[in-house]
């Protein structure tokens, strides 16, 4: 996970005075995970974060799932979500489970007149295009093309978008997203073997404090539910944090390729882990070096994963149609591999320009009628000659 970071003024100790210039005092608050057993930060308030002007009535934003059972191959044409203004109102859902939600959007406006918080789950927002700004009350994170943004629960935040043309790939996480142990060390340190470091963690920065009252919406999600929250004091007011548990950023672009002499198997693309999914980057790299070698990936049913994949650029050599913003799923126990012809057409090829990020659940996804929306109907037949 990501290592220890502090912005701001923060109190020699933790849970004693810490006083404004004028004496009062700050407000301390933890931000905790597992029952205040693992990661946590102590973050220091302007004002109380507890108060509550109003709570409106919440409203249902629950997925609507028209196949509960898929056991088909399927292609979805991601670019075919239409942009709408709103952030929230533009995230579809497309494939859901009581683990994880992947979903789409293409937001075309900046949040503006509220704030957001989702309380039952991290979020990683992929950024396939756009470039703008996450706010936190943690500070600010610059993020553009190929960002994947970290989101633990509960962490109130903001997207500031530099264009219009924004195209976004959600991850909602009922668990938290870590990164796997087999790259960190005893402490928590990325190793020499994991294809990124801490280098690549992009943390918050540019802390700045809103001292003011008024009334200020926060949406916040839990349960599939929205509940409109209006406080008193801007949620973003803070002085100064430490801790373990923030947003942070790693670029895609960042990710460094473990190659071999002979086709490796996914693992050794991974970036996530929770204990229901895992999260893969396939970036350009060299392609296998056994004079024998086929670089084309080997037919395979992974019998214990639903397997999504979605194509973000470049030319992939074992597909012979592929879209910017396209998702395929191949369902638990169902073989796949790639297209007639581009076995032959692979071998003696040096590289490959892909780009694309996977996410292998545990247990099968449903379709949602978002999905269908955009499904290309005929993918399951593509490996017809």
């Amino acid at each position: 996970m990501p290592h220890y970071h502090s912005l701001g003024k923060i109190p020699h100790k933790r849970h004693t005075q810490f006083r404004k210039p004028d004496g009062g005092l700050y407000a301390e608050q933890l931000v905790s995970t597992e029952g205040f057993s693992d990661n946590y930060s102590l973050v220091y308030h302007t004002w109380e974060p507890t108060r509550v002007l109003k709570v409106e009535e919440p409203y249902n934003i629950a997925p609507k799932v028209a196949i509960q059972n898929n056991m088909q191959h399927r292609s979805l044409l991601g670019f075919n979500v239409k942009p709408q203004d709103d952030y929230l109102e533009s995230r579809k859902y497309l494939l859901v489970n009581n683990d994880v939600y992947i979903s789409l959007a293409a937001p075309r406006k900046s949040m503006s007149n509220y704030f957001y918080k989702n309380s039952g789950a991290d979020e990683l927002v992929f950024v396939h295009k756009g470039e703008g700004t996450l706010k936190t009350m943690y500070g600010q994170i610059r993020f553009g093309y190929g960002d994947h943004l970290v989101i633990p629960k509960g962490i109130i935040h903001q997207f500031e978008f530099d264009t219009t043309d924004n195209r976004l790939f959600i991850i909602e996480s009922f668990t938290p997203l870590r990164f796997p142990k087999r790259y960190l060390s005893r402490a928590g340190q990325l190793l020499e073997h994991s294809p990124f470091c801490e280098r690549d963690i992009r943390k918050p920065e540019n802390l700045k404090t809103h001292d003011q009252k008024g009334d200020f919406l926060i949406k916040i999600k839990r349960d599939d539910m929205i509940w409109d929250y209006h406080y008193q004091t801007h949620p973003f007011d803070l002085i100064g944090w430490d801790g373990y548990l923030y947003p942070y950023a790693l670029s895609i672009h960042d990710f460094e390729p473990i190659t071999g002499r002979v086709h490796q198997p996914p693992p050794v693309h991974q970036t996530f882990e929770t204990p229901t999914f895992v999260m893969c980057a396939f970036v350009p790299r060299l392609y296998d070096y056994h004079p024998d070698s086929i670089p084309a990936p080997y037919n395979h049913s992974n019998v214990d994963s639903d397997e999504v994949l979605y194509y973000v650029d470049g030319e992939f050599m074992s597909r012979k149609h592929v879209e910017k913003g396209m998702i395929t799923l191949h369902p638990t126990g169902i073989v796949h591999g790639p297209h007639p012809g581009t076995v032959e057409k692979s071998i003696g090829q040096k590289e490959t320009r892909e780009l694309a990020v996977m996410v292998d659940t545990f247990k099968p996804l449903k379709i949602t009628e978002d999905a269908l929306a955009i499904e290309d109907k005929n993918y399951y037949k593509s490996w017809i000659e």
